[in-house]
């Protein structure tokens, strides 16, 4: 990695066809993108689908992973490629948190804050999100996520919940 690009944080997720084939080939289309010099993803964890009105136990589960990517592309560049890998993967934005073929979530870059209506940084619910930040974690282990804290921290007060 080069210490010149800033880093973003990208959450994977996935539960209809072949989920970790599907993941694998995102993360290769994210490597392959312009300005991208370096890809680490974390490794996958299946977790209970979440839906607009909770865990949903009977809905297919998720493989779920964090990819740490050193890019020069702007935030909104960025999100605008995870949009198009999605819909290459078969992506359809029939309902809010619904089944799909990949989920690709820009969770923070860099430090920026942005409530711009096309772009939210950090991601709104990042903070909530085991499946999120426990493989955030292990990809580095001193993560911050803005304005809401340490990473480990974080995880450690959801898991306090159950």
């Amino acid at each position: 990695m080069t210490a010149e690009s800033p880093v973003a944080v990208v959450a994977l997720g996935s539960n209809l066809g072949d989920r970790a084939e599907t993941m694998k080939a995102a993360l290769h289309e994210l490597a392959a993108l312009p300005l991208v010099d370096d890809v680490r993803a974390s490794t996958a964890i299946e977790t209970v689908a979440v839906t607009v009105a909770g865990e949903d136990e009977d809905a297919p589960r998720y493989l779920n992973a964090v990819a740490l990517v050193r890019t020069r592309l702007a935030p909104t560049v960025l999100l605008r490629a995870l949009h198009a890998i999605e819909s290459r993967h078969g992506r359809m934005r029939r309902e809010r948190w619904g089944d799909r073929t990949l989920d690709l979530d820009l969770i923070a870059y860099a430090g920026v804050t942005s409530a711009d209506e096309r772009l939210t940084l950090p991601h709104p619910r990042a903070a909530e999100r085991e499946f999120v930040l426990a493989p955030w974690l292990e990809l580095d282990p001193q993560a911050e996520l803005p304005g809401a804290g340490r990473v480990s921290d974080l995880l450690d007060r959801l898991r306090s919940r159950r």
